[in-house]
């Protein structure tokens, strides 16, 4: 019954019904995209300073619904929407957009024409090999595309990750310093413990060693809907959380890797959340080192709705608990 109130709220406000007004009634397939900034002052949230932010836009029909961001550096994002689409563009400091590419990610040969074979939910690039993993909820499978983007080279279908429902699949992925990866499930809880979580200590693209299980309990912060590595070697984990008035709340924490282990329960720390005019329901981040700063990058999952917003935030990360003090 917990999960009942969000899952409704979802089914409601996001999902296809009678009166739910898309966009692009025409197809265009066009290759630009804009990024109009937002008015909002510069400030701290917890350890989330606000730096800067956009809106994204594009005529492009295919354009949105972001579910994954990879940061390449230099301005260059990757942002892979749960359409299956994949949209390479490069943001400069005066919010100029440039070298555009929206296009369709590569399938395995054969593979039926169904949403569950486009539905991607979380993404983890190399930055050494250019090559992407991505990790597919209605399926439940993690496949690896090479670095162009053209072919999927391995998948992997685990039994561990099959048994997840198809709606409540993998949601956020992430790989740790060590090789490890850890895919956690958007809301599998058919248990007393918090929702499942895998840890891979191969290629979680390739079949091999069966991947490790635990749990994490949110503790009322709502769904994670995406994950990150810092640079100290713990995990950023973004909360989707659902309401009435704000619909959209998100909280950020950090979890540590070393409370990570064989059926055991993790729990996390808060560190801030999105401020309250940036409401959005954000599916992807990234974090990354500049001039010795840690930022976070936010993407928003618009869901193709005219309502809804596709933004890009930007965050300087401050003050976080040192491991310490976030040991629980």
């Amino acid at each position: 019954m917990r999960r009942f109130l969000p899952a409704a709220l979802i089914f409601l406000t996001l999902g296809p019904m009678p009166g739910t007004t898309f966009r692009y009634p025409v197809v265009d397939t066009s290759q630009t995209a804009s990024a109009r900034p937002l008015l909002h002052p510069a400030g701290d949230t917890g350890s989330l300073r606000f730096v800067r932010g956009w809106r994204l836009t594009s005529r492009n029909s295919l354009f949105g619904g972001f579910s994954a961001l990879a940061y390449r550096g230099d301005g260059r994002f990757l942002l892979v929407g749960d359409n299956g689409e994949g949209t390479r563009l490069t943001l400069g400091a005066d919010g100029s957009v440039s070298d555009v590419t929206i296009a369709a990610l590569p399938t395995p040969p054969r593979s039926p024409k169904r949403k569950a074979f486009t539905d991607a939910e979380a993404m983890v690039l190399d930055p050494a090999t250019g090559k992407l993993w991505i990790a597919l909820e209605g399926i439940n499978q993690v496949w690896r595309i090479d670095a162009g983007l053209t072919r999927v080279e391995s998948r992997r279908r685990s039994p561990a990750l099959y048994r997840w429902p198809a709606n409540r699949g993998p949601e956020a992925m992430v790989r740790l310093a060590d090789g490890r990866t850890i895919l956690f499930s958007e809301g599998e809880d058919r248990n007393d413990f918090g929702t499942e979580a895998l840890v891979y200590t191969d290629d979680p693209a390739v079949p091999g060693k069966p991947p490790t299980l635990f749990y994490y309990d949110d503790e009322g912060k709502g769904q994670v809907s995406d994950a990150a590595p810092l640079p100290d070697g713990r995990i950023l984990l973004v909360h989707r959380k659902l309401g009435l008035d704000p619909l959209f709340t998100t909280i950020l924490a950090i979890v540590d890797p070393a409370d990570i282990g064989k059926g055991r329960v993790v729990r996390s720390v808060a560190i801030g959340q999105v401020p309250e005019p940036l409401h959005e329901n954000y599916e992807g981040a990234a974090v990354a080192v500049e001039d010795g700063r840690t930022i976070l990058w936010l993407v928003s999952d618009d869901n193709f709705n005219r309502w809804q917003r596709s933004l890009l935030l930007k965050f300087e990360l401050v003050d976080l608990p040192d491991s310490k003090k976030a040991a629980r």
